[in-house]
């Protein structure tokens, strides 16, 4: 079992691996929308596709690996497959940065990334 993070304490470099990993998932613009499509519900692939503007077959392959990771989870309804978030702490995560990034009152031009910057490894 893994030991909880304590305040002013490193965490175990496990926990930080698979947070890592978490992040290396979600750094997909497809894969973060889909997380945040699915934090507000349940949804199939077509569904999930209509709403993140992508085709059927890209967005299985998507959460082929998204369930891999642990992120989501599917069950069965009549003929279909749905899907939803399997741990919603990632949701946070998700909401955290999606609001970093989007322009509001008190910060309506949000300094973005350059996209080509790569983080040190």
């Amino acid at each position: 079992m893994a030991r909880a993070c304590v305040r002013g304490q490193d965490p175990p470099s496990q926990v930080l691996e698979d947070a890592a990993a978490a992040f290396v998932m979600l750094s997909s613009p497809v894969r973060l929308h889909m997380v945040w499509a699915l934090a507000q519900q349940d949804s199939d692939v077509s569904q999930l596709a209509l709403r993140v503007g992508s085709t059927p077959q890209a967005i299985s392959q998507h959460l082929a690996k998204l369930r891999l990771a642990g992120i989501v989870r599917v069950r069965r309804e009549g003929r279909n497959r749905v899907y939803s978030l399997a741990n919603h702490s990632l949701q946070a995560a998700a909401t955290l940065m999606i609001e970093r990034f989007t322009p509001s009152v008190s910060n309506p031009r949000p300094e973005a990334l350059p996209a080509s910057r790569t983080p040190s490894t």
